[in-house]
């Protein structure tokens, strides 16, 4: 018997499909042949002028100012937001989220701020530690209390970020009953609530 031995020369060699990167390269050499115009010549340089930056403060570079406000017939949900917006440092060009850049805020005349609708009758939850012992109390009470400036401590807390950030930003904030404060020292510039708020007026 005869056996037949084939080597591996004696194939046929296999046709090599051409890469996909060379298929490329030569459609883009046929269409610059054709006069298409390149991708590098196709691109738009915008002027320096519409180049902005963005800055990001840092700790050291921070200067506090001390605003006082005048709560005296403001209403509560206004003032607190608008104080809010100071402590973050929201009213400020270069504001930086992730640090205290806000100023110092004094507010006077906790006392006499206003309220719309029923809400003098809104119930504060608080927890006296002891089992059962949840206690509630309205702000019209709070109001003519001991300590009225924790109805506008309390609106500023809740729409201030949680965390370690916003229990830092709440220490910027002094609020007191009557117009007396003490921080004359400090210089405070008085924040004409009327003129930023012009529906405050109603």
């Amino acid at each position: 018997m005869t056996t037949k031995t084939t080597s591996a020369a004696a194939k046929p060699a296999a046709k090599k499909k051409p890469s996909l990167a060379k298929a490329m390269k030569e459609t883009a050499s046929n269409e610059t042949a054709e006069g298409a115009p390149k991708a590098a010549e196709t691109r738009v340089q915008l002027p320096k002028k519409l180049v902005t930056s963005t800055t990001m403060l840092k700790s050291q570079a921070i200067k506090k100012r001390w605003v006082l406000i005048d709560a005296e017939g403001v209403i509560l949900g206004r003032l607190a937001s608008q104080i809010a917006l100071i402590l973050r440092g929201k009213t400020k060009p270069a504001f930086t989220p992730s640090v205290d850049c806000g100023d110092n805020v004094v507010v006077i005349n906790a006392e006499k701020i206003r309220l719309t609708g029923n809400k003098m009758a809104k119930p504060y939850y608080y927890y006296t530690g002891f089992v059962g012992g949840i206690k509630t109390r309205t702000r019209g009470k709070m109001l003519e209390g001991k300590h009225p400036e924790r109805v506008i401590t309390l609106a500023v807390q809740r729409m201030l970020p949680r965390g370690p950030l916003g229990r830092k930003q709440m220490t910027n904030l002094r609020v007191y009953k009557g117009t007396d404060h003490p921080h004359a020292a400090q210089q405070p510039v008085t924040f004409d609530f009327a003129a930023q708020n012009p529906k405050n007026k109603r």
